[in-house]
């Protein structure tokens, strides 16, 4: 049997090789750009029901009385699922008011970084087909 290029195919195996390094280090140079913000606390609207806010501190009230039912009966389903349902509420809050931003840079390093990434998806994709 012939030994074949990456994936199985004719390509070539470097430019595999240099299209999954590229591929890696552009990704790891625009995730490291990206600032991830908070913008939560115990006063923030998490979601609303209608005209009324639901903070991240009404979403505790729930979740304590959840907790106390748990602690006095944990075969209790409604003490779970007044818990449960609370706690997914409050991560889907904080999740839900995340801010992405990119930091300052110029634009040299954004077009090396996306040539990098871009051109290592291009190379890793072509090393893949047949010649």
């Amino acid at each position: 049997m012939a030994q074949r290029g990456a994936g199985g195919s004719d390509g070539g195996t470097m430019t595999f090789l240099i299209g999954v390094i590229m591929m890696i280090g552009g990704g790891y140079l625009l995730l490291s750009r990206i600032v991830v913000r908070p913008n939560f606390g115990f006063g923030s609207r998490v979601f609303g029901i209608g005209d009324l806010p639901i903070t991240s501190g009404m979403i505790f009230i729930p979740f304590m009385f959840g907790i106390g039912m748990v602690f006095y009966n944990a075969k209790n389903w409604f003490g779970w699922l007044l818990a449960g349902g609370s706690l997914i509420a409050l991560i889907f809050g904080v999740i839900a008011n995340m801010t992405l931003q990119f930091e300052r840079m110029s634009a040299f390093d954004l077009i090396v970084i996306l040539v990098m990434l871009v051109g290592g998806i291009g190379l890793f994709l072509r090393s893949l087909r047949a010649a």
